[in-house]
């Protein structure tokens, strides 16, 4: 029992840490299971879906107030109905492939060489465009041209392949798009609200026959609580860090990670 406790707080912490920033909280997990066995299908399916709700409230939480305001102004305010029609646009690419793809991006890319392989390979991307000299034209989430909202949504569906980095993918295009680094950041954060609620609730969908069948409660509690808490603490503190720092430190994470692991792999662990 003691084991199983720690376990669900270091997969709820390394879940609320790593959602948020562009390392790919899916390949850090997959990573878990495989090589220190680690593994959420010990506690049942709904153990997976719950602890990514806890990052998903951290994120609404925190974002309430103007999430409020969205709704209150959408039928009388013309930048926050364009606004939260351009976050829909740039959801329904990933909404529509992820629908489509499921089975195979399950069965097929949740492989741990393809995420230490794409953990090294985004980390040099993400190196090489944040080194860019790059034309930023917008410094403001709500005033994004609809194409540039359409442009990063297909590029977030990038994310769909474990190690590659929903907030990672959505950064980079918001950059390669003409956003600065921070509104980039930023945007990642309001993208990942429809995007992570609709993938819970398609998970919860697809396996609502098990959903529901962990019975160790406390288990569930912890790993939730842990990426709740950890998921609080990026949002509130990755604008304020990318505002003043590269990604650099973030890429180099995934470099020593996918590569390490590559290594491990290649010697049979």
């Amino acid at each position: 029992m003691t084991l199983d406790l720690i376990k669900a707080a270091v997969l709820g912490i390394v879940e609320g840490l790593t959602e948020y920033l562009p390392v790919s909280s899916t390949g850090h997990l997959l990573l878990m299971e495989h090589f220190f066995g680690f593994s959420d299908a010990a506690f049942g399916k709904s153990f997976a879906v719950l602890i990514q709700l806890g990052a998903i409230l951290a994120l609404l939480s925190i974002y309430f107030t103007r999430l409020w305001q969205l709704a209150v102004g959408f039928f009388t305010d013309a930048q926050a109905r364009g606004f939260v029609i351009g976050v829909l646009i740039a959801f329904l690419p990933a909404a529509v492939i992820g629908a489509l793809a499921y089975g195979f991006i399950k069965a097929v890319l949740f492989n741990v060489w393809i995420v230490c392989f794409m953990l090294v390979i985004g980390g040099f991307v993400l190196l090489f465009v944040d080194r860019l000299t790059l034309h930023n034209r917008y410094n403001d989430v709500t005033k994004f041209p609809m194409p540039m909202y359409l442009g990063i949504g297909v590029l977030q569906c990038l994310s769909m392949v474990p190690g590659v980095s929903r907030a990672g993918a959505t950064i980079l295009g918001a950059m390669l798009l003409g956003a600065d680094r921070r509104t980039a950041a930023e945007f990642s954060f309001w993208l990942a609200m429809p995007t992570m609620v609709g993938a819970f609730a398609y998970e919860v969908y697809k396996n609502h026959a098990e959903f529901g069948g962990n019975g160790n409660l406390l288990i569930v509690a912890v790993g939730f609580a842990m990426s709740f808490v950890c998921g609080w603490i990026v949002v509130k503190t990755f604008l304020g860090y990318v505002s003043h720092h590269s990604f650099a430190v973030f890429a180099w994470w995934r470099i020593v990670v996918g590569g390490a692991g590559l290594l491990a792999l290649t010697l049979g662990h």
